[in-house]
């Protein structure tokens, strides 16, 4: 598999596991163990994975991967579950970071 898809893929993983991790702690109890365990699930799964990823490409451009396609997604989640607006500023933003990813898949 190409290290920037495995890359984004696990950022998908890790955004899953925030999303169960924050649902957990909503509501009346201090925890919901049924968003809990899943989001808990995640995490180590991601564990696992980077540390196959971390053996195929430089920590360096991993990091720029990851927090792009992080922030990306978390974008993603607000514009279409929260129902968030972008201002002209936030959309060039994004375009910018898909740019950089476009360009620094290029020198992996």
């Amino acid at each position: 598999m190409n290290p920037i898809l495995s890359v984004i893929f696990l950022s998908i993983l890790g955004v899953v596991g925030d999303f169960f991790i924050k649902q957990s702690g909503n509501g009346e109890k201090f925890m919901n163990l049924k968003w809990f365990i899943p989001g808990m699930l995640m995490y180590v799964f991601l564990s696992f994975g980077w540390f196959y990823v971390m053996k195929q490409i430089k920590l360096s451009s991993l990091a720029v991967v990851y927090s792009l396609s992080t922030v990306l997604l978390l974008v993603a989640i607000g514009v279409f579950y929260f129902h968030e607006q972008l201002n002209i500023r936030e959309v060039v933003g994004v375009v910018l970071a898909v740019l950089s990813v476009c360009l620094l898949s290029r020198f992996i």
